[in-house]
């Protein structure tokens, strides 16, 4: 399917993207192509494919979450450049 000019322009105006002559004529080219792309696609017989969300078969790769002892204020605060009594000592960010 070949888009003109006018297609490309209102298609533009609809997602309020600015496009010079050139980005019209360039994008008119991309986008048929990529429609013919889409059309190559519909010829393809896919009834006897089941459903998927993935085109490959996904497995976690996170760890199970498990519970271990947290570390101690004083390890935590170990590093800090600047503690008040167990808490961090920050600059002001947001004065009101």
């Amino acid at each position: 399917m070949q888009l003109t000019r006018e297609q490309v322009q209102n298609i533009a105006t609809l997602c309020r993207l600015g496009m010079t002559e050139q980005d019209l004529d360039t994008m008119a080219e991309e986008l048929s192509h990529i429609l013919e792309l889409f059309q190559t696609l519909q010829e393809l017989d896919t009834e006897a494919l089941p459903p998927t969300g993935h085109s490959a078969s996904l497995e976690t790769v996170m760890r199970e979450d498990t519970t271990h002892p947290s570390s101690s204020t004083r390890d935590t605060l170990a590093n800090a450049p600047q503690t008040d009594d167990d808490r961090f000592r920050v600059n002001v960010v947001l004065e009101e």
